[in-house]
């Protein structure tokens, strides 16, 4: 569990950290570099659409390749007979009489 807690704090951190690494990037004053900012633009929305393209054809694939599931159990078929006397000893009548 400590290990657990130890990798989502450095994921927070890195998150975090890559925020303002971006951020500095894009708004900051550039003194000269905006050549970098425009390509950080184009490398980040090429790797959003690939992420989600790639979410959206891995979802494709997983509905295209997997089976139908199989029923638990048949569903029993009953007759309108069958139906009708058990609506008799479903509701407490009985053949018996009262004493």
């Amino acid at each position: 569990m400590a290990r657990d807690r130890a990798i989502g704090a450095a994921l927070v951190v890195g998150a975090i950290v890559g925020v303002i690494i971006y951020g500095s990037l894009m708004f900051l004053p550039s003194y000269g570099i905006d050549k970098y900012a425009v390509d950080v633009l184009k490398i980040t929305a090429f790797v959003a659409i690939a992420a989600i393209l790639g979410v959206l054809g891995w979802i494709g694939y997983v509905m295209a390749t997997t089976p139908p599931p199989v029923p638990l159990e048949p569903e029993p078929t009953t007759t309108a007979k069958e139906s009708s006397g058990d609506s008799t000893q479903k509701s407490g009548a009985s053949d018996k009489p009262a004493t």
